[in-house]
């Protein structure tokens, strides 16, 4: 399995204006270094706990992504240093990530993840929900926060018209608030297994861990 090789691989065909999260969860630092001396400067990450033992351990100029579902008593491990948390799928986290952020004196930029699966384990907002949150004043109060775009996993199935369709989906979301907000230009969907259809469907981010680094080590 070589590391280098397979991100240099997927960083050629990729188009240009197609941000590579490398997903590095639950490998160790050294395959997080050969990345990081092939070019690599942006890992996704899907506990907390993780990825702060690795941002103590590694380079400074690395911009950690938490792309896991986000437990609101543990953002304040990471606000001193993420990047980009992709997976916001309420309010109440919000409200938590901006108080968290507030505190480091930062603006922590947000992805709204939005539910497009048909599988129930699957987090996110629906469109309702998003537009409640958006137009809410209490997060326009919210100034630690920064919402850059939306995030969202399609159904784990082999039936590529419905992933297709659930991309489509997102994409039309993601097109329609777009106009209603400054900061909005990423569309995280995508992983190993569908991002050359997502990025069809007009993906800007996309996720990739198994394709670099190979299969995942779970103990």
């Amino acid at each position: 399995m070589n590391i280098k090789e397979n991100l240099l691989y997927i960083k050629n065909t990729l188009p240009e204006h197609v941000t590579l999260v490398a997903v590095s969860k639950t490998k160790p630092v050294l395959d997080i270094l050969t990345a990081y001396d092939a070019g690599q400067r942006i890992f996704g990450e899907n506990k907390i706990q993780e990825m702060t033992q690795k941002w103590e351990k590694l380079p400074k100029d690395i911009q950690w992504h938490m792309i896991g579902h986000v437990q609101r008593n543990k953002v304040k491990y990471m606000a001193e240093y993420v990047s980009l948390i992709h997976g916001v799928d309420s309010f109440k986290l919000l409200k938590e990530i901006d108080k968290q952020a507030k505190k480091n004196n930062r603006t922590i930029d947000c992805l709204l993840q939005i539910h497009i699966a048909e599988e129930d384990t699957k987090f996110g907002l629906d469109e309702n929900e998003l537009n409640e949150i958006l137009q809410s004043e209490e997060f326009l109060q919210l100034k630690n926060i920064r919402i850059v775009g939306l995030m969202g996993m399609a159904t784990f199935t082999e039936d590529q018209n419905q992933i297709k369709k659930e991309f489509r989906k997102l994409h039309s979301i993601f097109s329609t608030i777009k106009n209603s907000i400054a900061n909005i230009t990423i569309l995280s969907m995508g992983m190993s297994g569908d991002y050359p259809l997502a990025i069809k469907e007009g993906s800007t981010m996309v996720r990739i861990g198994s394709s670099i680094f190979g299969a995942r080590n779970y103990h």
